[in-house]
């Protein structure tokens, strides 16, 4: 089992997220900040789920910029 199978499904905090696409926590509330990710809030702390995190990655590889790859996947809700 890789660290992919063992959050899939599953809802992770801003530290989880910046492990999981290795980077600096700080780079996940500065892009948290210019809506370039998907995530939701749960009282004042951010939260993200994997499939959204995971469709947004994908978006942003295919050559979408990351705020439009944010937009397209809370659109499709």
């Amino acid at each position: 089992m890789d660290r992919f199978d063992e959050i899939n499904g599953k809802v992770l905090t801003v530290r989880d997220v910046s492990n999981y696409l290795r980077v600096h926590p700080s780079t996940i509330y500065r892009m948290l900040k210019r809506n370039q990710l998907p995530a939701f809030r749960v009282g004042s702390d951010w939260r993200f789920t994997v499939e959204a995190i995971d469709h947004w990655l994908a978006s942003v590889a295919a050559g979408a910029s990351p705020l439009a790859a944010s937009e397209n996947h809370l659109s499709s809700k």
